[in-house]
């Protein structure tokens, strides 16, 4: 009985810290891509210790996600059963990628007398190559009612069916959509106080805002736009014109794209992450990255930009709170009107999450910093 227990305690220690590490390692780099050396490097690579350890506890990480199977089925209903509902309307084509949204209505749209809504755009996240608007239609639900707004939810161009530029692309798309399209579903173009658009996203979805704030406010022809038409799509803080940008909100944004990338090499994940992919390769990290590119823009330019909310919560560890805060600053080196908030305790899923639903644990906190720099800009 004694030699078996010894025999058997060396083998379960082997399945646990080896066995098992490795299985799971290899399986998601099997699947989301190994690592970008040449040849059998790659395999080497991939068999790292530390590489399998850390990757190991990634994996293991997205076992907290099982916390959010109420919301899933949730949303999953939801999404299902609001097709007859006045207040949605879903599919809508619109852009040069043939890309659909969901359009929320304010609950006060139907009251006599109501003035005219303020137009949300919210870009979901998913590290550049997941996601999809049917996941967050709670949300837009809850962001609808909380803001007084019609709120509008796109797909986009994630990878591999594009690269970080035509999501960006989609963006601007989605906002010309808004001016051009927007009255054929009752969204109000006509007023100078409250017809203004209002970009809110989380994590890539809030890099992908900003993104698309700086490069329209630089004018630039990547975006495949008209630098004129560009400028209409665009407005500062003391140039109201309808249907322009002229707020955004990023929730536990990626700003810079080479920190990012530092980051997920420290965990372990830089090669099954899509980013660096999404990004076109590290040659494009600077180009792409709101924090860098900011500090291009002429004061002119910076004139342009919309003034920011930035919310971060501090126990983030898929995105660094550090990269709000850099971003922050760089706003506020160019006279940008920028308010930073960072939430204590606050993880990178509850961001999104907790919107869903007001018996969620942090739904009055983030909606109260989106609310009150929201509120304030419409008065």
């Amino acid at each position: 009985m004694g030699l078996k227990y010894h025999i058997s305690m060396p083998i379960v220690a082997g399945a646990l810290f080896v066995g098992i590490p490795y299985s799971v390692s290899l399986v998601a780099q099997w699947i989301y891509g190994w690592p970008n050396k040449p040849g059998y490097r790659k395999y080497i690579e991939a068999l790292k210790p530390r590489r399998i350890y850390c990757l190991t506890v990634a994996v293991l990480e997205m076992m907290k996600y099982l916390q959010y199977g109420k919301l899933y089925f949730q949303w999953k209903s939801c999404y299902k059963n609001i097709s007859n509902c006045k207040c949605c309307e879903k599919g809508i084509v619109f852009g040069r990628h043939g890309n659909k949204l969901d359009l929320y209505y304010s609950p006060d749209v139907d009251q006599p007398n109501n003035t005219p809504s303020p137009v949300v755009i919210f870009i979901y996240g998913g590290a550049w190559g997941s996601g999809d608007r049917s996941i967050y239609c709670l949300l837009a639900l809850q962001m609808a009612k909380e803001l007084k707004a019609t709120v509008i939810c796109p797909d986009y161009s994630i990878y591999p069916k594009g690269t970080v530029l035509e999501m960006i692309q989609d963006i601007a798309d989605c906002v010309l959509w808004v001016r051009e399209k927007g009255h054929m579903f009752h969204v109000d173009k006509a007023s100078d106080e409250t017809g203004n658009v209002f970009l809110i996203g989380h994590s890539a979805g809030a890099h992908l805002c900003a993104l698309s704030a700086v490069f329209l406010a630089g004018s630039t022809e990547e975006l495949g736009i008209e630098a004129s038409k560009q400028r209409e799509l665009i407005s500062s803080l003391h140039d109201y014109v309808p249907m322009e940008i002229n707020y955004l909100s990023g929730l536990s944004g990626v700003y810079h794209i080479m920190d990012q990338y530092l980051h997920e090499m420290w965990r372990g994940v830089e090669f099954v992450s899509t980013m660096h992919k999404a990004m076109g390769g590290t040659e494009h990290f600077d180009h792409y990255s709101p924090t860098l590119f900011v500090k291009e823009l002429t004061e002119d330019q910076l004139e342009r930009l919309p003034s920011f909310t930035i919310v971060h919560g501090t126990k983030d560890l898929i995105v660094p709170v550090q990269s709000s805060v850099m971003f922050a600053d760089a706003l506020k080196s160019g006279s940008v009107k920028v308010s930073l908030y960072l939430l204590p305790k606050m993880g990178h899923t509850d961001m999104v999450t907790d919107l869903m639903a007001p018996d969620r644990r942090y739904y009055h906190t983030v909606f109260g910093c989106i609310k009150q720099e929201f509120n304030r800009h419409i008065a």
